[in-house]
């Protein structure tokens, strides 16, 4: 037929004209149905089961993978060998319905052991399997036997109890394991001490308190509380202590119970000043820090209330924390004191002890004594001033990075730089004076970074330079600049350098802005002779290479010139001449020479400028022995390769530096 052919050839538009035409209207139905479906296939294969092709439509189930159609198709055509196989390998979401669906087959068919194995695996044998033995107890019961179900147990033991077979009933409670029922059975029959077994050994809650409960009916207190303690209801065991007096066991069962069992107690036991204690523990440990504390007070437990102290917070009674901070202050404990006076914004008084007390500032203190912007209950003032104090209790701990901190969130930045200049801490000390962009900070930074070793970083020489200039401080660039010019003299013998240096002083001399015009033409003098003294040392050493004759005449000038030193190192000087006069062979002049140096320069530092075997060989070719002080130095010099000259430069060094 046509539609036949729609379903080989997977028409579904010619399908539908000839199941109007044949009037299928149940098989159109199902295919307007199956249109929600989001596979094609699925309609064509609803088509062929309508139309009686089974084995089409399996293969086409089969082949687009709609395994839960194909297991509803084997239950349809009653294949459940199949249907069970497809649901275990394809379909386990409607495995256990397969298996339900199997068992109704099998017991409408009469079939009831199977119908029973299949009610096991769809996991409702529990309901079924009573059900559909209910006219054939003798089954049943057998079943029951059999089985290791513990909910399938307990029914049967509730139901042999409603038809008051106890004996049989506590049996099988004990095989469910249901101990509470046991108990409460035991109960019914007077038993007591069994049921007292039963409870001990389980140690099961819900039979403890039943067995507690038969107890306290009976007026057996003391076995009451026993086993609600065991129950765990601490409730129960506390009203029974309390209405019996059980004082030594009260105590215990309150700190195992909740808050409001702990607070029940300790009424009890604040209405006796010889258990007071028990009952300041017991409102501490419950969380009523507020109680814990006035009882410390009324009965003067001031052991107690340091410990009840440190569970103070910003919710607990502003009086109360104002009392307890006194106390600290009067037994000399500063610190809590001031922990508690912040917890109830008395910062007046932190400030207060902060000023007459010397309090350590660790950093979580510091930090509560932070007030927050925010905080519009305390005056910008008030916690301007507080942070101040805090900084300074700091500085005299030397704590110098937290006390800039402070300082800072004080708005107090000069102080806050101060402080990390006396840390050390260089990168903070930079990175705080380019954030902060004040001169008097510039300034402080420059200076403090002149005692650094800027000479081997030229990012700290940069930011010097830049620093004296963002806080218009000229005059003191240039005492920087001749700085650096006696550097490179003193340590590297760099008179070019120098020279440069020595310019760019002049020039920021004469850009500052130095009140006095006195001292300012008497620094641009002075600095001008240094410039001078050093151009005319280049210019002899440039001479010396076309007329060393001329050179030894302007280095014999240079000499006689004031204050030569301040510029030109003499022993260079010296060094130059001894070494030109040796080399020409006139060992004579050199001689004197340097008989003439060591009037005016000690022999070790003279060993810095001039070449110790030159001296020997000079003494040696006019038959002379060297001097006994230039003998000593000599060999040590020699072999320590040169380390005299280092300890010299670094004198030297030092020198400047103590100066500056």
């Amino acid at each position: 037929t046509q539609s036949t052919w729609g379903v080989k050839s997977r028409r579904l538009d010619v399908a539908k004209v000839c199941l109007g035409k044949m009037g299928n209207a149940r098989a159109a139905r199902a295919l307007r149905e199956a249109e929600k479906e989001p596979e094609p296939e699925v309609r064509v294969a609803v088509l062929a089961i309508h139309l009686g092709m089974f084995e089409d439509a399996e293969d086409i189930l089969k082949r687009c993978g709609r395994f839960d159609l194909l297991n509803r198709l084997y239950q349809a055509t009653g294949n459940w060998e199949r249907a069970i196989e497809t649901a275990e390998s394809g379909d386990r979401i409607h495995l256990k319905a397969t298996y339900y669906n199997y068992a109704k087959d099998l017991e409408a068919t009469g079939n009831y052991r199977g119908a029973v194995e299949n009610y096991e695996r769809s996991n409702t044998h529990r309901f079924e399997v009573p059900r559909l033995l209910q006219d054939n107890p003798a089954e049943l019961r057998a079943y029951i036997e059999r089985s290791q179900d513990k909910e399938m147990l307990k029914w049967w033991a509730k139901f042999l109890e409603s038809s008051q077979d106890l004996e049989d009933a506590l049996r099988y409670y004990e095989r469910a394991e249901d101990w509470f029922s046991m108990v409460r059975v035991h109960c019914y029959l007077g038993d007591t001490a069994a049921a007292a077994k039963v409870a001990d050994e389980s140690r099961d809650c819900a039979a403890c308190y039943h067995l507690a409960r038969q107890y306290a009916n009976e007026g057996a207190t003391p076995d009451a509380v026993k086993y609600f303690s065991m129950a765990k209801a601490y409730g129960n065991a506390i009203r029974l202590c309390v209405e019996n007096g059980l004082e030594d066991q009260l105590l215990n069962l309150a700190i195992q119970g909740s808050k409001q069992d702990m607070e029940q107690a300790a009424r009890y036991y604040e209405q006796k000043q010889a258990t007071m204690d028990k009952a300041i523990m017991l409102y501490h440990k419950a969380g009523n820090i507020a109680r814990a504390m006035e009882l410390s007070f009324q009965a003067e437990r001031f052991a107690a209330l340091e410990l009840i102290a440190d569970d103070l917070d910003e919710n607990a009674n502003p009086e109360l924390l104002n009392r307890c901070a006194q106390f600290f202050i009067e037994n000399s404990q500063y610190e809590r004191a001031v922990d508690l006076f912040v917890k109830a914004k008395r910062y007046r008084e932190v400030i207060d002890l902060l000023d007459k007390r010397n309090i350590t500032i660790t950093e979580e203190l510091a930090e509560k004594l932070t007030i927050s912007k925010e905080d519009e209950s305390v005056s910008k003032e008030v916690r301007r001033e507080l942070l101040e104090k805090v900084a300074d209790s700091c500085m005299r701990e030397g704590q110098y990075i937290m006390a800039s901190k402070k300082y800072t969130q004080a708005g107090n930045r000069l102080s806050a730089m101060k402080a990390l200049l006396r840390s050390g801490d260089t990168e903070k000390v930079i990175f705080f004076a380019n954030v902060s962009r004040q001169r008097e900070i510039y300034v402080l930074a420059a200076n403090y970074l002149q005692k650094q070793d800027w000479r081997a970083d030229p990012e700290i020489m940069k930011h010097i330079i830049t620093y004296y200039k963002k806080g218009k401080t000229l005059d003191l660039l240039a005492s920087y600049y001749e700085d650096c010019a006696h550097v490179e003299v003193d340590e590297f013998q760099n008179y070019d350098k120098a020279l440069g240096a020595l310019r760019e002083a002049q020039k920021c001399i004469e850009e500052s802005s130095i009140a006095s015009l006195t001292e300012k033409e008497r620094r641009i003098e002075s600095i001008v002779l240094k410039t001078d003294l050093v151009s005319r040392f280049l210019k002899v050493r440039e001479l010396y290479s076309s007329s060393p004759v001329e050179a030894m005449a302007q280095l014999r000038l240079m000499l006689d010139t004031p204050d030569i030193d301040d510029a030109v190192r003499v022993g260079d000087i010296y060094g130059m001449m001894v070494q030109h006069y040796h080399s020409a062979g006139d060992d004579k002049q050199a001689y004197q020479v340097f008989e003439e140096a060591m009037r005016k320069i000690s022999v070790n530092k003279l060993l810095v400028y001039i070449d110790a075997n030159t001296i020997s060989s000079v003494y040696s070719n006019l038959g002379l022995s060297p001097p006994k002080s230039l003998s000593k130095h000599s060999n040590d010099f020699i072999d320590a390769n040169g380390d005299n000259d280092q300890a010299f430069i670094e004198e030297e060094v030092e020198e400047i530096d103590d100066n500056f």
